[in-house]
């Protein structure tokens, strides 16, 4: 089984649209299993962190066989959890990395396989930093004609998550 942890941003919520999304796309493939984070109660990046990093402890998933897909902040928490554990996927979209006012702005990705997607109309995270950081770490990237929301787009990143699921299990088959 595949625990796929689906981080939402500063401002949303589970029920955030390209969350529940991301969700229905999960729940359509066997063996594996949505994890919806709620950190709307929590407003500081550390202390998400934290709550993530808690819940997959308390969960007691193996992180070598978890996704972690989030969005903005969301993208920003599943990088750093990739960061810190052997991971099997990292999907981050609009990823909120290169800003100065996070603890970690560049972490480097120990997940097997990763893909981001990202606006070239952001205006809250430009392209330039996550283009940077894909392009160091050599990782999978799309650019969008899209902004921060990535709303447009949605079609797009279920065409792409969907692959990217099919991808993991692969893997996780073929080990």
């Amino acid at each position: 089984m595949i625990s796929v942890y689906l981080s939402h941003g500063l401002e949303s919520g589970p029920g955030a649209l390209k969350v529940d999304a991301l969700k229905g796309m999960t729940e359509k493939l066997d063996d594996v299993d949505p994890v919806v984070m709620d950190y709307r109660h929590l407003p500081d990046p550390r202390a998400r962190l934290e709550h993530l990093r808690d819940t997959l402890h308390r969960r007691g998933d193996d992180p070598a066989g978890c996704i972690m897909a989030g969005s903005s902040l969301g993208g920003w928490l599943s990088a750093m959890l990739g960061a810190e554990h052997p991971m099997l996927g990292c999907f981050l979209l609009a990823p909120a990395l290169g800003l100065a006012d996070y603890p970690e702005t560049s972490p480097v990705l120990r997940a097997r396989s990763t893909h981001i997607i990202h606006g070239w109309r952001d205006d809250v995270i430009a392209p330039d930093p996550v283009i940077d950081y894909a392009r160091r770490q050599r990782l999978s990237l799309r650019l969008l004609d899209d902004d921060h929301r990535l709303h447009q787009s949605l079609p797009t990143i279920l065409d792409d998550f969907e692959q990217f699921l099919h991808h993991c299990q692969a893997l996780v088959r073929y080990a």
